[in-house]
């Protein structure tokens, strides 16, 4: 199972989306810093440099606010990765014959699913890790006193574990199509999936606020379907809730939660992606190649 790990880091490496993914990655920091920066520039020079309440309060909301929207689209960029880089894994090599090498080793198909997955995983985990600590790292060094989130360090590593649980659930997921379907198709209907669960996600908190039982319904089901949002609300209650803000950016805006997952929808979440890597395996045992 190892070569299999070992050569999907070089796969993964070798493509052109990795690379162009790694230099936009870059850029969005830059951009994220460039805003932060600008953003200190105009507090001081208006209401928000004052030490009234008033401002205070306005300050701690901008500031999670500015946090959380990078995070956000932080979060895409990674599922988007992750898509792009998972769902071609089996198929892609099936259409190619590239397998043909390695099922002709003898080597048990169960392992070869697996080391892809960890080899995707621990990629994918890994530049996760990067872009939540390279997103925090520049809310806490650039924003300084005026912008800075005040989080501890149990916070932050709670943070950090549902923030890279996304992605990996995505790869699981993806094994799965890539062993049922084409690699188009499958990153067609992964894609799909991955938006109906953050505009279910953001249905669900409309519907909480403005106590529309039928759009929580809605939003509730959409997270069944298909369970990242509820990792990243997650992530955004742990970030958040708990910090020394007079206002708590969890209960506000919209890249909070007006409705925090149960524990039973954070442990569907996990069972959900084990179910689909443990389909993948099945199915591509019993497919002929």
């Amino acid at each position: 199972m190892w070569p299999i790990i070992k050569i999907t880091y070089r796969e993964m490496i070798s493509k052109r989306i990795f690379t162009i993914t790694l230099i936009m990655s870059l850029a969005f920091l830059l951009l994220f810093g460039l805003a932060t920066g600008y953003a200190i520039k105009e507090m001081k020079e208006s209401s928000f440099g004052n030490a009234g309440p008033d401002a205070l309060l306005q300050k701690n909301f901008f500031s999670t606010q500015l946090l959380g929207m990078g995070l956000y689209f932080g979060s895409v960029i990674t599922a988007l990765l992750a898509i792009l880089s998972s769902v071609g894994s089996i198929a892609s090599e099936i259409e190619s014959h590239q397998i043909d090498t390695w099922l002709a080793r003898a080597l048990p198909r169960y392992k070869y699913v697996l080391g892809k997955f960890f080899g995707l995983a621990s990629m994918l985990g890994l530049y996760g890790l990067l872009m939540f600590f390279g997103l925090l790292a520049i809310n806490q060094w650039v924003g300084g006193g005026a912008l800075a989130v005040q989080v501890g360090g149990d916070q932050i590593l709670k943070a950090a574990a549902f923030f890279v649980g996304m992605p990996i659930i995505l790869v699981c997921v993806a094994m799965l199509l890539s062993s049922m379907t084409t690699t188009v198709t499958g990153g067609i209907i992964l894609i799909i999936l991955y938006g109906i669960s953050f505009i279910g996600g953001f249905i669900e908190q409309l519907g909480v606020a403005f106590s529309n039982s039928s759009l929580t319904n809605i939003g509730i089901i959409s997270s069944l379907v298909f369970p990242t949002d509820s990792l990243f609300r997650q992530m955004t209650i742990s970030l958040f809730d708990t910090a020394d803000d007079p206002l708590s950016f969890a209960s506000q805006g919209i890249f909070g939660t007006t409705s925090p997952p149960s524990t039973t929808m954070l442990i569907y979440s996990i069972l959900y992606g084990i179910v689909a890597l443990g389909l993948s395996i099945r199915v591509f045992q019993k497919r002929d190649v």
